[in-house]
C-alpha cells in the first residue's frame, strides 16, 4: 500500500462491542489453553499465527519461532510501531477456566494477556494510511536468551514500542532493572565430619553471606527499591564423589540503573579472594536497566488511553526485566510497556486475569495506537468500515 492511499483494510465482523468482546476473550482462552512453555511455543504460535490471519494480518513465523502480524500501510517507507509481546510461559500446569469472570491458567497474566490485547487492538485500530503496525509473539522471553526479541532487535527499526506485559489497566511501565545471573562452584578435599575443616557448602553459604552484605551495602541509601542493587540465592546443592565435595550455587541480581554487569562481577570476586579452595565463577544473561523518559510518546498515548476510559494512569518501574531491556538500549525510540493483569500473580499457582479488566486494556490500547499513530504520522485517518462499526 502506498503512502498516498487513505484506507486501510479491517478484518470483518467487528460489528458491535459485544462480538468484539467474544472475539477478544474466546483469543484469550485459546492462547491461555494451548501451553507454550519457553522452547516449546510452536503449537501456540501456529494457532495465534492463523487467528492474525482471521483479523486481517499478514501473519509469518520468523527463524526464531516468534509470531509476526503486520497490519496497515505495506510501503518500504511507512511509519512502524511495534507492539512487543510474549507468547512463551513458565513452567506449570494449571487447569484453564473461567469462574467468576476471572481466566485462570498459566500465561493468563504473564504474559498472553497483554499479547492477546496487543492482538485484538490493533486489528480495531484506526491508522493512518502510512502506519504500520508490527505485533510480535516473541519466544523464550521467559528464559535469558530472549530468542525472539534479539532477532526483532537486529531486523526491525520501528518508529515506538509498546512491550507487552501486565502493568494493571490504569499501569503503564516506564523501566525495569537490568540483571545478570552468577554461578559458583567451590571445590574441597573431602575430610572426617569430625575434623576442623570447612565443607564446600559451609564455604558456599559464607560467600553467600558476604555477596548478600555487599549487594546491600552498594547502595545504602537508596529510598526505593528500584534503586537497590538485589542479590537473591536462587539455587543451591551439594555433592560428593568420596574424593572431593562440591558446592553449586546460583545467584541472580536485579541491576539498578547506573550499575553494570560488571559491577557485579567485581563483587563476587572480591566475595571469594580468600576463601582458600578451588572456585570458579561463570556469570551470563546480562541486561542492563532501560527506563524510558516519562513524557515519551508512547507513554503519553497510553496515559491517554487510560484517562479516556476514565481512570488516572499510574507511571512505574519494575524491580525484574523484560524485553524492553533486549530491544530499548538498540531502538532508542519512544517505549513503555502495557498490558491488563496483576502482576503480582505471575509465575504463582494462582495466576488468572480479570475479563472485564481485560476488555478494558484492549480499549485503552486502541485508543492509545490511534494516538500514537496520528502524533507520528499524522494524516487523516478514515473512520471505520461500515462493518466495524464505532465502537473501541
Amino acid at each position: 500500500m502506498s503512502m498516498q492511499e487513505t484506507t486501510v483494510e479491517r478484518a470483518p465482523g467487528r460489528d458491535d462491542r459485544a462480538t468484539q468482546d467474544t472475539r477478544a476473550t474466546h483469543l484469550l482462552f485459546e492462547l491461555v489453553s494451548t501451553p507454550s512453555v519457553s522452547r516449546d511455543e510452536a503449537r501456540c504460535a501456529a494457532l495465534l499465527a492463523a487467528r492474525m490471519g482471521e483479523l486481517g494480518y499478514r501473519a509469518t513465523i520468523d527463524e526464531s519461532g516468534s509470531v509476526i502480524g503486520e497490519i496497515g500501510s505495506t510501503a518500504s517507507d511507512a511509519v512502524e510501531i511495534v507492539l512487543l509481546g510474549h507468547i512463551d510461559t513458565v513452567p506449570g500446569d494449571l487447569p484453564v477456566r473461567i469462574a467468576d469472570g476471572k481466566l485462570h491458567g498459566r500465561g493468563s497474566v504473564d504474559a498472553k494477556g497483554p499479547l492477546a490485547a496487543f492482538v485484538i487492538a490493533a486489528a480495531m485500530a484506526r491508522l493512518p494510511a502510512n502506519v504500520r503496525l508490527r505485533v510480535i509473539g516473541a519466544v523464550e522471553e521467559e528464559i535469558a536468551t530472549s530468542a525472539g526479541a534479539r532477532l526483532a532487535a537486529a531486523m526491525y527499526r520501528p518508529a515506538a514500542c509498546i512491550i507487552g506485559e501486565p502493568s494493571g489497566v490504569d499501569g503503564v511501565t516506564l523501566g525495569y532493572k537490568g540483571r545478570v545471573l552468577a554461578d559458583l562452584r567451590v571445590t574441597t578435599d573431602n575430610s572426617h565430619s569430625a575434623g576442623p575443616d570447612k565443607t564446600a557448602a559451609e564455604i558456599a553459604c559464607e560467600v553467600w553471606r558476604r555477596i548478600a552484605e555487599a549487594s546491600r551495602a552498594a547502595r545504602p541509601d537508596s529510598q526505593r527499591v528500584f534503586d537497590s542493587l538485589q542479590a537473591r540465592l536462587r539455587t543451591i546443592g551439594c555433592s560428593d564423589d568420596g574424593l572431593t565435595t562440591t558446592a553449586d550455587m546460583r545467584l541472580c541480581f536485579r541491576l539498578p540503573p547506573g550499575i553494570a554487569p560488571g559491577d557485579v562481577e567485581q563483587l563476587c570476586a572480591a566475595a571469594t579472594r580468600d576463601i582458600g579452595v578451588e572456585y570458579r565463577w561463570v556469570f551470563n544473561s546480562p541486561e542492563i536497566a532501560h527506563v524510558a523518559d516519562r513524557s515519551n510518546a508512547v507513554a503519553r498515548a497510553l496515559g491517554k488511553g487510560v484517562r479516556e476510559m476514565g481512570m488516572s494512569p499510574r507511571m512505574k518501574l519494575k524491580t525484574g526485566t523484560s524485553d524492553m531491556n533486549v530491544v530499548g538500549p538498540i531502538w532508542k525510540c519512544p517505549i513503555a510497556a502495557y498490558g491488563p493483569g496483576d502482576s503480582s500473580l505471575d509465575h504463582t499457582p494462582g495466576e488468572h486475569i480479570d475479563i472485564n479488566e481485560y476488555l478494558l486494556g484492549v480499549r485503552v490500547l486502541v485508543s492509545a495506537i490511534e494516538a500514537l499513530s496520528a502524533e507520528l504520522a499524522p494524516q487523516p485517518a478514515r473512520p471505520r468500515n461500515e462493518k466495524a462499526g464505532d465502537e473501541a
